[in-house]
């Protein structure tokens, strides 16, 4: 009976302290990732992106789902910094 006893307490005990683990990681991660992002070197914001692009592009003689898809791709090259 007491070893039955001891063997839950010896239970209870170790999950405490592994909640109590998880709780801190979980409060560290919160503290770290709680800022604002990190900016990229580079990067500009998606109006910035579209008007450089629209300036590279502007006179191309291509046809438009052309245009377009080198403007999306254009822009989120400049939003990622490249």
């Amino acid at each position: 009976m007491i070893r039955m006893f001891s063997t839950f307490a010896v239970a209870g005990l170790t999950a405490l302290a592994m909640g109590n683990v998880s709780q801190a990681q979980e409060r560290t991660a919160r503290r770290i990732l709680s800022g604002p992002p990190a900016a990229i070197h580079g990067a500009m914001t998606e109006a910035q992106a579209r008007k450089s692009c629209q300036m590279q592009m502007r006179g191309a003689r291509e046809s438009r789902a052309s245009i377009n898809r080198k403007m999306r791709f254009c822009i989120n090259q400049k939003m990622n910094g490249n």
